[in-house]
């Protein structure tokens, strides 16, 4: 997300960067527009940021955010799985907060975040926090936050059942016959590319897909197997289920 946010100037009044493992932030140290410190306690006593980014992990979360209330005046942009807005405001003394969930094709510019903004975020303030989030992708916002477990479910973990597609389908090209590291190259350029398509074309997916089917082809005999009853939407539909159970769990 900082690559984003360098590369577009969104950090022209200048960041400050807590993190305690020097090597995590090898890459942005001197930079300009970025300080850098290994502890929260080394943040001027004076500073009074406009937004703080939540980047630490949940588990982390009950002992990193009371040291952030005196920043109680800011608004918080929160990247953590599972935590909710009242009780992360609580630990803040009352601050406002934008909770999001992105993914890691945020890495590359093709993130997918979704965000709801809690009370007493300032439409100036969750412009600021759009601002932030587009930088590294897209992003939806929603009225509700519970919607923000499935959205952990969908879009959140999504990345790792993509990439489980790619593993799926090279092993099933090896075993049909190919070369290792052929039927990898296959499966990784065939599903960029693919989304790639998807994100670009003004076709449904629904559509994408029946234009690669030819009645009686080989396509059509693969997706009457994956179609099935027994196919890959009821093993979708468990999947994502049980990710939006766990979110909800990490959240209570």
């Amino acid at each position: 997300m900082l690559e984003g946010w360098l590369a577009r100037s969104l950090l022209s009044a200048g960041a400050h960067l807590v993190e305690p493992n020097a090597d995590s932030v090898a890459g942005f140290r001197g930079k300009p527009g970025i300080t850098w410190h290994q502890s929260l306690d080394a943040l001027p006593p004076d500073l009074k940021p406009e937004i703080v980014v939540l980047g630490v992990k949940p588990q982390t979360a009950p002992s990193v955010l009371p040291q952030l209330a005196r920043f109680r005046a800011a608004t918080f942009l929160s990247v953590m799985a599972g935590k909710r807005i009242d009780g992360m405001s609580k630990a803040l003394g009352g601050a406002a907060i934008v909770r999001s969930m992105p993914n890691t094709p945020s890495a590359v510019g093709r993130g997918m975040t979704v965000a709801v903004a809690g009370p007493g975020v300032t439409a100036a303030a969750k412009k600021r926090c759009d601002d932030l989030l587009a930088a590294v992708g897209e992003v939806a916002w929603v009225g509700d936050e519970a919607l923000i477990d499935p959205v952990t479910a969908v879009s959140g973990g999504g990345p790792a059942y993509v990439f489980l597609l790619i593993e799926t389908l090279a092993a099933a090209g090896e075993k049909a016959g190919l070369p290792a590291d052929l039927a990898m190259r296959l499966a990784r350029v065939t599903v960029s590319g693919s989304g790639e398509l998807a994100r670009l074309s003004p076709e449904s997916a629904a559509q994408l897909r029946q234009n690669v089917t030819s009645p009686g082809g080989t396509t059509l005999e693969a997706l009457k197997v994956l179609m099935a009853a027994d196919g890959i939407q009821p093993i979708f539909d468990r999947a994502i289920a049980a990710a939006t159970r766990r979110a909800a769990e990490l959240g209570s």
